[in-house]
Order: structure tokens, then C-alpha cells, then sequence
């Protein structure tokens, strides 16, 4: 397998590899955590969101996430009015992966500068993202950090991270744990880069003037990412066995891999991938593989359903069936390409 954190990412200033250490460097203080009673939290670490147990019957899900670079697109654009869709998606597309509906977001605004129109167009963003999920946005908190934020350019600098509450009942979480061999993967476009691999996707088209099609690269990068509530919740309150759901970020497919089933994952017949993703690769020179370890290329979600469902959920989804649970546990394969979540994509050697 590829060694994750080596690449074009890592190059142009992301370590995966590192990054995952950090995560678990974290993750290892924060388990042991000693509260005098049995903890509320019902599902481990690794999950999309985790459940808090209120009573026998509720659980309230909790999730959070920020736009990450995606930010200094919106700088040197200097649009901001679409920027908040991202960071409702980023989080409200990680809750239903549990299974929960999502009721409520908490926002979190730094910027270098407090200026009156930016934060106006921000919050544009965030009722839009907030309407198409279906949720409130109840407060949340505006910081002034001069010495810590610094725009690209400068006085435009801000950040931007979510906290997201939703509701579901303990008997309806989705974990993966009843996905099986055979069963079928439900693809759903994404609308492209969505929120991830930004450092690699501004270093290998830096000119966000340059004409993509009848777009410029810089109205392709600012594109906002697909909210999926909605369909979501719909197939979710419907009779389809809804096994596993698998939001599309980074490490693209391996995140099918946080699903619980000891399965495999075979994506045979992949979404088409938007334009500006060959185009990153081509700049960059980034293989295959690495690629699909960076970015969605082209799908945002996945369903995983009994084949008898596969067709009524791709119609809910607004997706089509892109492949097949396999015996292979741990593995997932695409476009020849076969990798485990943690470890990356390799090609598949000709004498497999």
C-alpha cells in the first residue's frame, strides 16, 4: 500500500500520516477521561458524529467541523456569501451518517478583522446551509484575533467551524455493524471538491482567474458543498434497510472503512468525476492513487442497502449503485486501485 502523508498533499503542507498521530495522540488523553459515572456516549471514537444517551429511548447526536482552506479561496475571491453552506454541510452530512436528524448548529467565526459586509455575506451563507438542512442556527460566537488570524490578503483572514446537534433514537442508530457481503453501495454526486484537499487543489491551480469551461477556476473552488439532509432523512423514516451511510470526504472511499461490518468494499462502476479533478492531477502530477485518498472525486455520500433496496434508495438518494459489499474485509477497491482505511491506495499489481 502507499504510505499516507507522502505525495502531492504532503508537499504542498499536509502530513496525513502525521496528522492521523496527532489525531490519536488526542484521542488517547481524551478516553481516558474520568467522570464518577458510567459516560453517556454510546458509540467509540471514529465514528462520523457520536450519540449521548438522554434517556432509554433518545440519544443526541453531536458532530463538528470547519471549511479548512476552503477559506482563502473565499479571501482572494472576496466572496464570502457561500462559504457558510459549507460549513453546515461539512457538519450536518457527518450527522445523518449516524442516523440522526439534525436540529441545531452552533457557529464559531475568527477573523482578523470585524468587518460588517463580510460577516453579513458569511451569514448569508449560513441561512442558506441552515434552510437546505433543515435547522436552526440558535447563537454562537464571533472572535477578533488579529495575531492569530492573517488573510490571504490580509485584513480579510477568518475561520469558520461548526458544532451540530440532531436527535435519533438509540434503536436507529446506523453503525455499519449490519452491513453485509453482497449488499449494494448507493453513490451520490457531490458538487466537487466539496471541503477537502484545498492545500493541494489551490497549489496546483494557484491563477483563479483562468477560464474552466465557461467558469473560472475560482468559481469551480468556491463551489459549495452538497447538503444531503433531506434525502437522507427521507430514506431514512422510509422501509429501506439502510445499513451504512458514509459521507465522502477526506481519504475519499477508505471512509467507508469507519463503517463497524469486517467487510470489503469493491466501487465497480465509480461516479464520472467533475473536470477540475484531472486537472489537479495533470498541474500536480498526482497519481491515482492519491487522488482518491485527497478528494471525493466526484461522489459525496454513500448508502449501503440490501441489493432488493438498491434501486428505491439510488431513486430517494438522487444517486445511482456504484458497487458491492465484498468478503474482503478491510479492503476497499476502485478504479484499480485497492487500499485500507489508515494505510492508502496502491495500484493492483497486473499479476493479481
Amino acid at each position: 500500500m502507499a504510505v499516507m502523508g507522502e505525495g502531492a498533499y504532503a508537499e504542498s503542507g499536509v502530513d496525513t500520516a502525521q496528522s492521523d498521530a496527532a489525531v490519536q495522540a488526542l484521542v488517547s488523553v481524551l478516553g481516558t477521561i474520568d467522570l464518577g459515572r458510567a459516560p453517556r456516549a454510546v458509540l467509540g471514537s471514529g465514528h462520523y458524529a457520536n450519540v449521548l444517551r438522554l434517556d432509554d429511548v433518545t440519544g443526541i447526536a453531536l458532530s463538528t467541523d470547519g471549511v479548512g482552506s476552503k477559506v482563502i479561496v473565499a479571501e482572494q475571491l472576496g466572496r464570502f456569501d457561500t462559504i457558510g453552506i459549507d460549513c453546515i454541510a461539512m457538519n450536518v452530512n457527518d450527522l445523518i451518517c449516524v442516523g440522526a436528524e439534525p436540529i441545531a448548529l452552533l457557529d464559531y467565526i475568527a477573523v482578523e478583522q470585524a468587518d460588517p459586509e463580510m460577516l453579513r455575506q458569511v451569514a448569508e451563507g449560513l441561512k442558506a446551509g441552515a434552510e437546505q438542512a433543515g435547522i436552526e442556527i440558535p447563537g454562537g460566537e464571533l472572535a477578533q484575533l488579529p495575531e492569530v488570524i492573517r488573510g490571504h490578503p490580509s485584513p480579510r483572514g477568518f475561520d469558520l467551524v461548526g458544532a451540530c446537534f440532531g436527535l435519533v433514537k438509540l434503536d436507529a442508530i446506523v453503525t455499519g455493524n449490519r452491513v453485509e457481503p453482497g449488499d449494494a453501495i448507493i453513490g451520490v454526486p457531490s458538487s466537487g471538491l466539496h471541503s477537502n484537499g484545498y492545500t493541494l487543489a489551490r497549489s496546483a491551480l494557484p491563477d483563479l482567474d483562468e477560464a474552466l469551461g465557461d467558469r473560472s477556476v475560482g468559481d469551480v473552488l468556491i463551489e459549495p458543498t452538497r447538503i444531503y439532509v433531506r434525502e437522507v432523512i427521507e430514506l431514512l423514516r422510509s422501509d429501506v434497510d439502510v445499513r451504512g451511510l458514509a459521507h465522502i470526504t477526506g481519504d475519499g472511499f477508505l471512509n467507508l472503512g469507519r463503517l463497524e461490518a469486517d467487510v470489503g468494499y469493491r466501487i465497480s462502476d465509480p461516479l464520472p468525476p467533475q473536470p477540475i479533478f484531472g486537472l489537479i492531477a495533470e498541474r500536480s502530477d498526482t497519481p491515482p492513487e492519491e487522488m482518491h485518498e485527497v478528494f471525493n472525486m466526484g461522489c459525496g455520500l454513500c448508502c449501503v442497502v440490501p441489493q432488493a433496496f438498491a434501486a428505491g434508495a439510488a431513486a430517494t438518494l438522487g444517486g445511482q449503485v456504484i458497487g458491492e459489499v465484498t468478503e474482503r474485509a478491510g479492503v476497499i477497491e476502485v478504479a484499480g486501485l485497492e487500499g485500507r482505511r489508515g494505510e492508502g491506495f496502491a495500484p493492483v499489481s497486473s499479476s493479481q
